[in-house]
């Protein structure tokens, strides 16, 4: 049991009438022996990309080249010094008493490795202010300027191939990314009201926002991005509502394609796929995504994929990320396990863990008293979880067991459900993304950064927590493992089990998946229940459709010579008038601004004049098919340079977010934040992005296509509506509602959505 792996000891010391006698645990010094090591080995990695990191693009290799070159110049009685090596000269002899000729030799070394620091340094500077352009956002492909022209033949010759360069490492470009520039107050306010006039009267701020403004431009100055961490405190950690539905997101399994049906084997396949990308991750062997194919992304988020658990407390919680761990999390009818997958100094093969999966699933054990409804803890009220996480596992077996489940890499939940696709019944869908946005409310560990989640049929999916990183880390991180560990066509052999990769230790010599012992006292199981009413509460009202839509999809929307993005934007935007009975709503979709240091997210307002024009305009029936046809055009256009310029750091509601903090630091009252923050959000709305890696070639394997995920209503009488465009002709809506509300409908919803698309397209049909 846990407690007896907890109270392995490396020796023992016993004092008898005949003197000490002192005795070794071999196996146990072995492995104290082997994780000092391995974590020596970590730490002299981490310090090896940071040196290559700091200096990137140039080659560390170089270095020694320009020493060589600076000491071979001074002994054929070049100086290439300037004038510099004969009073450094002085210096060595004097403070290093070395004497000639050696130290001339000195001499010319360290001004060799000052010259190559400051090349090194200028060329990334260079790099960094090339970064600071983004006009190539605002063109298209066919009408490039010279300026933009001129800035990616630059890039070109700085940086080189960009994604296709084999030395660029994960943080390669991190210390050369710009920070997040904060707008200007008249702007930002300007661009608020505009997005507010379909919706509201003029409203205008007071003079106190040059004074918040003045200090959020200090704060810009000496951090790495003025909003990232406020939204990260503010939005997620300070919230006490439960954050099942509220907060965490799901991802789905491919739809169209199962490699296998055994549970246990598909469940250690992806398991160590994971594995894989977390170990890529930490030597940053992974690849930063580019825009563009030249611009790289902000690499911040990966860090903390794994190994990463929110800890509650009473007024706010926290982020614990671990650098190492040995083990990860499984959870099966209401029981906890440790899972080790490294043994003897490697870690475990994908046929290594079916065997220890398989014998939990075998395991036919009774979860301890409380033990079943123990990840309720979770669902519920956030300052209820930490008093009971203060009261009750502070110390014994229950503080062990749950130190094992946060230091775990991630959660794996064995789930006894089926969790299916059929075209004909859309309610096994809806059914099996509900089972990954909350379970039953007890069988999701929602703390940890995810629940890998396996269904008894070899379907699987995951259940994100939000406040360390945004869905695209996670996609990214999904479509790798996918591609190159799951469906590869090598996994698995006929009957489904994992192939043998390599010669492994017979399984009686691998160590047994740990059962985590709890002793759950009456009062616990009483605020576990409780917690456990809260998320049945939630769970029962959550309405939750999703639209496989392929009537048509990217290629047919192309073909009107419009943004996919934005043809989409404008279906929702008629959907919902149609829907409300003839009103419009503040909408929120999602932008990155990962082309920052540290960046996350900026809101891109679709609800616009424009898009209220045409959508009036389109339902009065009156105007002509051109007419709306140029209407569609000017709503298009006006949503892709909001998208910019939330991209390039022009947004609005990230610098009205950071502006309120400042304004409660400062405790000034300012009646404009205090509406703009408070303003609900019916409809929220997000494209999960497709293809991130460039391994995925949707035009040879179409049945690869995910289906991506989606989350819960953000407006009690609102829509959440998460999106992705699975290749040419599919896509897929995830939207979600509130059960109790009598204003939405989720199917009904998912219907509206269907026609406007529909409606739209007939537009260019002629």
């Amino acid at each position: 049991n846990m407690a007896e792996a907890h109270q392995a000891v490396v020796f023992t010391l016993n004092v008898t009438n005949r003197g000490v006698r002192i005795e070794f645990d071999r196996a146990a010094l072995r492995q104290v022996w082997q994780s000092g090591l391995r974590a020596y080995k970590k730490r002299c990695a981490r310090l090896r990309n940071r040196l290559r990191d700091g200096v990137y693009p140039a080659k560390p290799s170089s270095l020694w080249l320009v020493m060589l070159l600076m000491i071979s110049a001074a002994m054929l009685g070049s100086d290439l010094s300037f004038g510099f090596a004969a009073p450094l000269n002085r210096a060595v002899q004097w403070y290093l008493k070395v004497v000639p000729p050696h130290d001339t030799y000195v001499s010319y070394m360290v001004i060799g490795i000052t010259v190559w620091l400051t090349a090194a340094m200028l060329h990334r500077w260079l790099i960094g202010l090339l970064l600071s352009y983004h006009g190539w956002i605002y063109e298209s492909r066919g009408s490039v300027s010279l300026r933009t022209r001129l800035w990616a033949a630059s890039m070109r010759l700085l940086v080189g191939a960009g994604s296709g360069n084999r030395r660029v490492g994960l943080y390669s470009f991190q210390g050369a990314l710009p920070t997040l520039p904060v707008p200007a107050l008249s702007d930002s306010v300007r661009r608020y009201l505009t997005s507010m006039e379909p919706l509201l009267d003029d409203t205008e701020l007071s003079g106190v926002g040059r004074k918040l403004q003045f200090y959020l431009r200090l704060k810009s100055w000496w951090a790495p991005n003025y909003v990232s961490d406020w939204w990260e405190e503010f939005v997620y950690l300070y919230s006490r509502e439960p954050i099942m539905i509220n907060s965490n997101y799901y991802g789905m399994d491919c739809l169209f394609v199962q490699p296998t049906r055994v549970q246990a084997a598909r469940a250690a396949n992806v398991t160590w796929g994971l594995l894989q990308c977390w170990r890529r991750i930490c030597r940053e062997e992974m690849r930063p995504l580019f825009a563009g194919d030249s611009v790289p992304l902000c690499s911040w988020q990966y860090e903390r994929a794994f190994a990463t658990t929110r800890v509650p407390g009473e007024e706010r919680d926290y982020l614990v990320h671990l650098k190492d761990t040995g083990h990860i999390a499984v959870h099966h009818a209401g029981r906890y396990y440790a899972l080790y997958f490294r043994h003897n100094n490697r870690w475990l093969e994908p046929h290594e863990l079916e065997a220890q999966l398989q014998q939990i699933l075998d395991d036919k054990s009774e979860p301890a008293p409380g033990e079943r409804q123990l990840g309720a803890l979770t669902a519920g009220n956030r300052s209820a979880w930490a008093r009971a996480r203060s009261l009750h596992f502070s110390r014994g077996v229950n503080k062990t067991s749950l130190e094992a489940l946060e230091e775990a890499a991630f959660v794996l939940a064995l789930d006894d459900e089926a969790g299916d696709y059929d075209p004909d019944d859309d309610a096994k869908l809806n059914r099996y993304a509900k089972l990954l946005l909350h379970g039953d409310g007890c069988n999701r560990w929602f703390d940890k950064s995810f629940t890998m989640v396996v269904f008894a049929n070899g379907r699987l999916g995951l259940n994100a927590e939000h406040s360390w990183a945004d869905a695209p880390i996670l996609g990214q991180i999904w479509e790798e493992v996918t591609i190159l560990y799951d469906q590869s066509g090598s996994c698995y052999n006929s009957d489904g089990h994992c192939v043998v990769r390599s010669s492994s230790s017979p399984a009686a010599e691998l160590p047994a998946p740990v059962r985590l012992q709890w002793d759950l006292g009456q009062a616990c199981i009483e605020t576990i229940d409780q917690q456990l009413q809260i998320a049945r509460n939630l769970i029962n009202d959550v309405e939750l459709h999703l639209v496989v839509h392929n009537a048509f999809g990217k290629g047919a929307i192309k073909a009107c010579s419009m943004s996919p993005d934005a043809f989409i934007q404008l279906a929702l935007q008629l959907a919902y008038f149609r829907d409300s009975g003839g009103q419009f709503c503040l909408t929120y979709e999602a932008s990155m601004t990962r082309l920052f240091r540290e960046g996350r997210t900026e809101t891109v307002r679709s609800c616009t004049n424009e898009s209220c024009k045409f959508v009036r305009a389109f339902e009065a029936g009156i105007a002509t098919n051109a007419e709306l046809r140029s209407l569609v055009r000017a709503a298009a256009e006006r949503h892709q340079s909001m998208y910019r310029d939330a991209m390039t750091g022009r947004g609005v509601d990230r610098h009205l977010f950071a502006l309120y903090v400042v304004s409660k630091y400062c405790q000034i009252y300012s009646p404009f934040l205090d509406k703009a923050l408070k303003s609900q959000w019916k409809l929220s709305t997000s494209q999960t992005p497709h293809g991130l890696t460039g391994k995925l070639d949707l035009t040879r394997h179409p049945e690869l296509v995910s289906c991506g995920g989606g989350f819960g209503p953000v407006s009690y009488d609102g829509y959440g509506v998460s999106y992705i465009i699975g290749g040419e002709d599919t896509i897929f809506f995830h939207i979600s509602s509130r059960v109790s509300c009598q204003q939405t409908s989720s199917r009904r919803f998912g219907d509206r959505i269907c026609a406007a698309m529909r409606d739209l397209r007939s537009l260019f049909a002629e």
